[in-house]
């Protein structure tokens, strides 16, 4: 039997550009990740601008549009089938008068299979992403996408291991998360970028499947605002949770690792985490605190 085998890629770079100068640095990496054999090209969260959550703005609301309208879709799209790659597209979304922060899964002919809107919207110093965004109606999202099924959430979702766990359950063998995340304007000692990573690497972990995480990367000024800096620090790990491949906090890149995806199943059974489940004990997770 011959073993499935996936590659995969995560792009970190800055996005402190307009919105065609981005997706042009975006379109760059992701036909550089398609000649070095990715399949699968993640970009950062909301790549078409410059991260614009951190401040309530009412004309920010004018960078929404409907999905088959928005310019970062229809240019992963037209990318997509011209290089045959899938390419989880992040972007601010518009659907009548509602807004939300939002994935097209587009695969490899170019097509939108769907989309998922961010379940978990933050709002605090620095993100206040509830000002922009409904929380998503969705419910959590898989694809089918190269001879494997993928999950994906989006930026603050990855902080949450029931959105993995049921990503899992539905049946994705590896997790994506297009994210933003940077300092905490609110308290210039607090550094979330290695509690960001554990959370993720324990959802590779604990699902025992690989985890590619991108994220943008350098600093932002927003109508002078002040600068907003971007942690970096994209990576991939296995299902073991080894980081495999990771950029630090100033490198523009594209991270590239193949997995056995059969040998990462064969492993997830070993473990036994799906097997010994207790489904029946788990009610107080579905209630209200």
């Amino acid at each position: 039997m011959t073993a499935r085998s996936i590659t995969v890629a995560a792009l970190q770079l800055p996005l402190a550009g307009d919105e065609a100068t981005n997706i042009e640095a975006v379109s760059d990496l992701v036909s550089q990740a398609a000649g070095h054999g990715a399949q699968i090209i993640l970009p950062p969260e909301l790549f078409s601008g410059p991260y614009f959550c951190k401040t309530q703005e009412e004309h920010h609301f004018a960078l929404a549009r409907p999905t088959l309208e928005h310019p970062s879709v229809q240019a992963m799209a037209k990318l997509a089938k011209q290089l045959g790659v899938a390419i989880p597209t992040s972007f601010f979304e518009r659907d009548g008068a509602h807004f939300y922060n939002t994935m097209a899964m587009i695969d490899a002919e170019g097509e939108i299979l769907g989309t998922y809107r961010k379940s978990h919207i933050p709002d605090g110093p620095g993100y206040q992403e509830k000002y922009y965004f409904r929380p998503g109606n969705s419910g959590f999202k898989v694809w089918d996408v190269f001879g494997t099924r993928i999950g994906v959430g989006i930026c603050w979702d990855q902080w949450y291991p029931e959105c993995a766990r049921a990503m899992a359950l539905m049946g994705a063998e590896m997790l994506f998360y297009p994210t933003a995340i940077g300092a905490e304007p609110q308290d210039a000692t607090l550094d979330t970028r290695h509690m960001w990573r554990r959370a993720m690497v324990g959802h590779a972990v604990s699902n025992c499947m690989p985890v590619i995480a991108a994220n943008r990367v350098g600093s932002e000024d927003d109508h002078g605002h002040g600068p907003q800096k971007f942690y970096g620090t994209s990576f991939i790990a296995n299902e073991w949770g080894d980081v495999v491949s990771d950029l630090d906090d100033t490198e523009t890149g594209i991270l590239i690792a193949t997995f056995d995806l059969d040998q990462a199943r064969a492993h997830r059974a070993s473990m036994g985490f799906f097997r010994d489940r207790r489904p029946q004990l788990y009610g107080r997770l579905v209630e209200d605190i």
